[in-house]
């Protein structure tokens, strides 16, 4: 009868270490890849976001370069000095803006266009940077032009005082495509009516000719 070794059902301590090892290592290297998996993704993202922030920093100085660029070249001012026998009314505009004069002598009827650039074809519903008009209409009839859209809430109707001169000012939406602001004032028998056909144009409009304007009421 052979003699069966007490160490043949135990197990090897160096085999158990070695295993142990081989997983911890298995496991370890597992780890390490997806670190460096996810630091090269955090990398893409962060350099990606980083490219996104720098583009739209440029973009916001180009824009902001532009704008300043474009005010500078509206200086110095151009007087427009309306006819004499409708109180030489003056008032100043861009140099870079164009104008197209229309004016009635017979009807005493005056239509004047301004717009940066080349002037839009004149037809309705067409936009312009800023009109100014002198109508054959007292300034109460002016008003009741505008009186259905003041109560259905498309305008805004209040006072207003312009170097001295007292009129009424309307702002909102005037039409399905005009949308901005109309300033009247009594002229005689007539109303000097100014516009801008949008909101765009408000700082020029406010800024530079309401601020000049000058009139005989």
């Amino acid at each position: 009868m052979k003699h069966i070794s007490s160490e043949s059902g135990a197990a090897n301590p160096l085999l158990i270490s070695s295993i142990i090892l081989a997983i911890l290592s298995a496991a370890l290297g597992s780890v390490m890849v997806w670190a460096l998996i996810n630091y090269n993704d955090q990398k893409v993202n962060v350099d990606s976001k980083i490219e996104v922030a720098v583009t739209d920093a440029k973009k916001v100085q180009t824009d902001e370069d532009e704008k300043k660029f474009i005010e500078r070249e509206k200086a110095p001012y151009v007087q427009y000095v309306g006819p004499e026998d409708l109180d030489e009314w003056t008032f100043n505009y861009p140099k870079t803006w164009s104008v197209y004069n229309g004016y009635d002598p017979k009807s005493g009827e005056l239509a004047v266009y301004l717009h940066p650039g080349v002037i839009p074809f004149v037809a309705t519903g067409q936009q312009f940077a800023v009109e100014l008009k002198v109508v054959r209409r007292s300034y109460e009839q002016s008003l009741k032009t505008y009186e259905s859209l003041v109560k259905k809430g498309d305008l805004k109707s209040a006072p207003i005082v312009v170097n001295g001169f007292t009129g009424v000012r309307l702002d909102g939406k005037f039409s399905k495509v005009i949308e901005g602001s109309v300033v009247m004032f009594k002229l005689r028998d007539k109303t000097l009516i100014v516009a801008t056909d949008a909101n765009t144009f408000r700082p020029d409009f406010d800024g530079i000719i309401l601020k000049s304007l000058d009139f005989n009421p």
